[in-house]
């Protein structure tokens, strides 16, 4: 059974400005629909009693003549040809009455048929006394009142649409502005600022929208405030455990050996371990690195980081590029991919270099469905009480200063996967990514991953 696909408007559809113009549009068309037909109906209804009014005196002049055996005036007689039945049935019935309908046949009509005329007819002997007047001027001038009525209203919609689109325009651009600020501080800019001018100027009676400017902005300005406390106390805190386990740790290496001593250096390696990250989180929180960018062939980077690290990591290199990028901050993230995956994840643990492309892939249970969704999180510690450091929080951060990307996901057939996207290196002149260090060069961006992958890592 096909199912059928559910319609889905454009997204254009769904603005402020597109709202505001349908809005506008059917407000005036009701106003100018409402206002058209009172006074169409007020002006026909005038119309219609003067012609009724002049039939009816003409019917008098025509019962005298009647009556008095002299000839009828033109336009009049018994039960004449063209006279309305309803109209003569109610003559006939012994009333008077009027109606407007099609008069009499007129020599040279094409259809057979004269003009509108106001009918007007009395009882005669039985039959139906009746005469009639020329309507088509009150016609025409009912028709040229309607034509104005709508080119009126046309002309009146589309000048309130423009002033009303103007007035809405300049509104959904102050919250335009307001939704791309932010947008920048959630990206990390604290600096930016809405600086609505109503704001700026107190005395100024202020709308909704610079009312709402005016708590971004404020809010803004908390969150950098508290931001800033919180970095520079996790940077204090980490300079003054410096000095302390650098003490500790000259101390232990006067311990005599034996199982407690080795106990002792392993908790104080581990604590210097902390703290530098600690650091490192401070000053990439603070966006105060710098990068030292050079041309680098991105497989014997990899293949010296696993060795260094001293884990089973198979590397498999197929087509491996030259980037350029800050070897020593490219180093620190593969090795905290790396890393990772051996201290979460299960063998067998490959490196796999294709391009300007790093994966890191291990064969365990995956990334946690809460670390998918929320991305590296500092310290997060999981239900079963096991705690996650900073390992991927530093390599997401050190990726964004190099320009790379990371992303995270959960490989097809099971196993976590993270894959560094780097920029490659390319000669402008040709195009050519293996191009010399001294030609002309230019980076080229991370492209999107072709794999199937999330955007947020497990445990780090």
């Amino acid at each position: 059974m096909r199912r059928r696909r559910r319609f889905r408007s454009p997204s254009w559809t769904a603005s402020l400005t597109w709202k505001s113009a349908v809005f506008l549009t059917a407000m005036c068309c009701t106003l100018a629909a409402l206002l058209g037909v009172l006074v169409h109906t007020a002006v026909t209804r005038q119309t219609v009693e003067h012609a009724r009014e002049k039939a009816l005196a003409r019917l008098e002049v025509v019962t005298d003549a009647y009556e008095a055996g002299e000839p009828l005036p033109r336009g009049s007689g018994i039960d004449p040809p063209g006279l309305p039945g309803s109209l003569r049935a109610l003559a006939a019935g012994g009333e008077r009455g009027t109606v407007v309908a099609d008069g009499p046949h007129r020599p040279g009509d094409p259809d057979g048929q004269g003009g509108p005329a106001m009918w007007a007819a009395g009882p005669a002997d039985g039959r139906a006394l009746a005469t009639w007047t020329d309507y088509s001027h009150s016609a025409r001038t009912i028709g040229g009142l309607d034509r104005a009525i709508i080119g009126s209203s046309l002309l009146a919609i589309a000048a309130t649409l423009l002033v009303g689109l103007f007035a809405v325009g300049r509104v959904t651009r102050r919250l335009h502005q307001s939704a791309r600020v932010a947008r920048r501080i959630s990206a990390g800019d604290l600096d930016a600022r809405v600086n609505d001018p109503r704001t700026a100027r107190p005395v100024r009676a202020q709308d909704e929208v610079a009312i709402v400017a005016g708590a971004l902005d404020t809010m803004a300005s908390t969150l950098q405030r508290k931001l800033q406390t919180e970095q520079r106390f996790t940077a204090d805190v980490a300079h003054e455990l410096r000095t302390p386990l650098t003490g500790l740790s000259a101390a232990a290496e006067l311990l005599p050996p034996g199982r407690p001593a080795e106990l002792v250096r392993d908790r104080v390696q581990a604590m210097r371990a902390l703290t530098e990250d600690l650091l490192e989180i401070s000053r990439l929180d603070a966006r105060t690195e710098q990068v030292d960018l050079a041309v680098h062939d991105l497989a014997p980077i990899a293949e010296r980081v696993v060795r260094a690290s001293g884990t089973d990591t198979e590397v498999r290199v197929s087509g491996a590029a030259r980037v350029e990028t800050d070897r020593r901050r490219l180093e620190r993230v593969i090795g905290n991919l790396v890393a990772n995956a051996h201290r979460h994840g299960g063998p067998p643990v490959v490196l796999s270099v294709d391009g300007a492309v790093v994966s890191v892939r291990d064969h365990g249970p995956g990334f946690p469905a809460y670390l998918l969704d929320g991305g590296p999180q500092r310290f997060r510690t999981d239900g079963a009480g096991k705690g996650h450091g900073l390992g991927l929080t530093i390599a997401l951060g050190q990726a964004q200063v190099i320009g790379a990307r990371l992303d995270f996901g959960d490989a097809p057939d099971g196993g976590a996967l993270a894959r560094l996207t780097l920029p490659e290196y390319v000669r402008l002149d040709d195009g050519d990514s293996a191009g010399n260090p001294g030609g002309d060069r230019g980076r080229r961006g991370p492209d999107d991953p072709d794999g199937s992958t999330g955007n947020a890592p497990h445990a780090s």
